[in-house]
């Protein structure tokens, strides 16, 4: 059984990073979030954007963007049925870009004011384009070569967790898997936030990304680690 709503409004938080090297060493790098989301009495919206870009000297060294929609139709407390669009454009890895749609079922298996943890599990259809990077003598990417699309079904698998210590730090891990015959792509991200003020707050957080069956040579596995100063938004 539903219990009653409050007045719904979007909450959320945007987090950015940025670093900067000059001297013997030239290097910068930014990267963007945002992870919004709406709760009614019976529907859930969530909604989110993430950017990636590094440079050294004059080199690009990453650039990622990613976006996802997801609506939850409650059909208790805990339980709910999702629909979602997600989608991921890459310049450095073994895939140009990934579009998933999906649809399942979500529950709540905690949810208290400490912790929260929600699984879910779904289907969905995926199409992505394989890219090769050439690079040069230096080990800089000079070029790309888009190779084939391929469109599959896939099985979803995804959990989030929330844990507060106390009421200034909190640990939060996002995770997600879709698997299909061509390939099996998995993305953790875990992040320890101390907040500094209401509004702000300092996370120092780590982001894994890994596909079965990249292109060859290629790296199944890549790794980000960040410190973002992270705005809630209320």
């Amino acid at each position: 059984m539903l219990a009653p709503a409050a007045q719904a409004q979007w909450s959320g938080k945007a987090e950015l990073g940025i670093l900067s090297a000059t001297g013997n060493t030239e290097s910068k790098a930014a990267n963007a979030k945002l992870d919004m989301k709406h709760e009614g009495a019976r529907w859930f919206h969530t909604l989110g954007f993430a950017a990636l870009y590094s440079e050294s000297a004059e080199f690009s060294t990453a650039e990622r963007y990613e976006a996802g929609y997801q609506l939850d139709r409650k059909i208790t407390d805990r339980l709910s049925w999702f629909t979602g669009l997600r989608g991921e454009q890459d310049r450095f890895s073994a895939f140009a870009y990934q579009v998933t749609a999906s649809t399942g079922v979500s529950y709540k298996f905690i949810d208290n004011p400490t912790t929260k943890f929600s699984g879910s599990v779904g289907a969905g259809y995926r199409r992505a384009r394989t890219q090769e990077l050439v690079k040069g003598d230096a080990g800089e990417v000079i070029d790309r070569i888009e190779g084939d699309i391929k469109s599959e079904p896939v099985a979803i698998l995804g959990s989030t967790y929330e844990h507060s210590f106390t009421e200034s730090t909190k640990l939060t891990n996002k995770f997600l898997a879709e698997s299909g015959s061509n390939n099996t792509a998995v993305q953790n991200d875990i992040a320890l936030s101390v907040s500094m003020t209401q509004s702000f707050a300092l996370a120092v957080g780590v982001g894994v990304r890994y596909n079965s069956d990249p292109p060859p040579l290629a790296e199944t596995t890549d790794t980000l680690t960040t410190v973002n100063l992270v705005y809630t938004i209320k």
